[in-house]
């Protein structure tokens, strides 16, 4: 052999067995990444410890699971709208849900949200707190002009 031909041969063992390594370095780190995604859709933690942060949200009748997972994202109750529609077709409380206005909290994981979304919808009270005695006043017992109980004078 002379000089040309090996070098070509071993330039060319070195450049597949560099593009081998490649190969596989992409196949591990893509197989990591994978694994670390289809954890998350069945493991995937609360966005916050603790107490957490309360968040009304309204969910309609047509809503998307893209929708919702938009809405939730914007709302900080999720990480990633794409896992969250997984983990919506994925979910045993998905037939269920219902439409209406659910107070969710940061400390719960979409399993919770998803199950807290199959019981009735938050109705939200109007404001009342001081109502009571604006209708005892307009509505219950007339004064005179002097200032006197009408219902006295009997």
């Amino acid at each position: 052999m002379n000089a040309k031909s090996l070098i070509a041969a071993v330039t060319g063992t070195v450049l597949k067995v560099a593009v081998a390594v490649l190969v596989i370095l992409a196949i591990y780190r893509g197989a990591i990444a994978a694994y670390d995604y289809g954890y998350r859709v069945f493991e995937e933690p609360a966005m916050s410890g603790g107490d957490g942060r309360t968040v009304t949200v309204t969910i309609t009748e047509d809503m998307t699971p893209q929708e919702m997972g938009q809405l939730f994202l914007s709302k900080g109750l999720i990480r990633d709208e794409k896992l969250f529609v997984l983990q919506y077709y994925f979910s045993e409380f998905r037939s269920d849900l219902k439409t209406g206005d659910f107070e969710l909290c940061t400390a719960m994981t979409v399993e919770e949200m998803m199950e807290a979304m199959t019981k009735e919808p938050v109705v939200e009270e109007p404001e009342t707190e001081g109502m009571d005695d604006l209708n005892a006043d307009v509505l219950g017992a007339e004064e005179n002009p002097d200032g006197e109980d009408a219902s006295a004078e009997d």
